[in-house]
């Protein structure tokens, strides 16, 4: 199982570097077409734009960005890449559907509308008025993100649908099949996380969201580390979508409070008044808490999960930066970039899990902590006597 585990990895990773390939020798070529038709009179800086090649910072965030089409990769000046829905509502034009084909890749404009390519609204679809200047749309457009986000809930949806249907129809005998995969994470999440964080007697209501939340970060990560589709899009490692986990996780704790958790919040028991008045101290300090953890969340997972893709094609612009200097460096450093590229991809496997695994294991303690019952010192001692 490792053995070919391993060669699909190779087979991922290859893929990847032949279409990255590809898409840096499309960047040299969109250059020198630059260089060719440029003036006289700007021969001066040949020298700079050929030394500009290829732009790693570039390169990557265009990876790691959201997109308004699918990118596969590029044969030759060919681009294979799915379209995906343009929707926007213009205050003079209406609401306006198209397909991103119509943009050519960015360079074309359609109905009035382009991607544009401006410091201000770089990678966004614009309005051009009629003396040239930007106007940006309200844009409901189905992303690259958004699709992969629809795709995820389909492939959760499906595993957990067949795990219901195969419980009842196993009802009372020993699991198996996809049945049997997903009842190791069940039983772990609902043993390991919430009922040691929340509690036996009160664990059960939390279950669907821990549960939800672990496979969506999971499945998430681990289609974000397939190069091809429908894998390949960095969902996790978009704040916005870590931000509404996050949010979620921080309602369900707020609404969950009982009288103790707030209580220790506004007037901790134990600390002294000098914390608490005039200035409230304390009161303050664990009122800015509520709001760090959720918050903590986000980050936490958004920066992990990128820093991984990050680094991954970090090894593989360090490829083209080396064959821009000379070609046989950039064949040398090629043999170290596979090498990191497949130890990187294993761990970022890991990570996959562990993230996951974080996330829902805060949530659970957050959860927890709002709904333990604290007894104060005083009735513990009219109990004793």
């Amino acid at each position: 199982m490792n053995k070919y585990l391993l060669i699909l990895l190779v087979i991922f990773y290859f893929f990847t570097k032949i279409t990255f390939a590809q898409e840096a020798e499309h960047q040299e070529n969109h250059q020198e077409e630059i260089t060719a038709t440029t003036d006289s009179s700007h021969l001066e800086n040949h020298e700079d734009a050929a030394h500009n090649k290829f732009t790693p910072g570039a390169f990557i965030l265009d990876h790691i960005g959201d997109a308004y089409e699918w990118h596969i990769m590029e044969i030759g000046e060919t681009h294979v890449s799915i379209p995906l829905p343009i929707i926007v509502y213009s205050k003079t034009s209406g609401l306006n559907i198209f397909l991103s084909s119509n943009f050519q890749h960015g360079h074309a404009e359609y109905k009035g509308f382009k991607i544009s390519s401006s410091a201000e609204n770089k990678g966004k679809v614009v309005e051009v008025s009629a003396d040239g200047t930007e106007v940006k749309p309200l844009d409901l457009s189905i992303t690259k993100n958004v699709t992969s986000l629809f795709i995820s809930i389909i492939i959760l949806c499906w595993i957990f649908i067949s795990v219901a249907k195969a419980y009842t129809r196993n009802d009372g005998k020993a699991p198996k099949g996809i049945q049997n995969l997903f009842e190791i994470f069940i039983i772990f999440i609902r043993d390991d996380i919430a009922k040691a964080s929340i509690g036996k007697k009160k664990y059960e209501k939390y279950m669907p969201f821990l549960l939800t939340i672990f496979f969506f970060i999971f499945i998430n990560n681990l289609l974000g580390l397939v190069p091809i589709f429908p894998g390949g899009a960095n969902l996790t490692g978009n704040i916005a979508i870590t931000m509404v986990l996050a949010l979620f996780t921080f309602i369900i704790t707020t609404f969950s409070g009982n009288k103790s958790y707030w209580i220790h919040i506004i007037n901790a028991p134990g600390v002294p008044w000098w914390l608490k008045f005039p200035i409230p101290l304390m009161p303050i300090v664990e009122l800015i808490g509520v709001f760090t953890k959720p918050f903590v969340l986000m980050v936490r997972l958004f920066a992990n999960i990128t820093a991984g893709h990050i680094i991954a094609l970090g090894f593989f612009s360090l490829i083209f930066i080396f064959g821009n200097l000379n070609i046989g460096a950039g064949y040398g450093i090629s043999v170290l970039s596979v090498a990191f590229t497949i130890f990187m991809t294993l761990l970022e496997l890991l990570v996959a899990f562990i993230q996951a695994y974080v996330f829902t294991l805060l949530s659970a303690l957050y959860f927890g902590m709002a709904t333990e019952e604290h007894e104060h010192h005083e009735s513990a001692e009219a109990h004793k006597h």
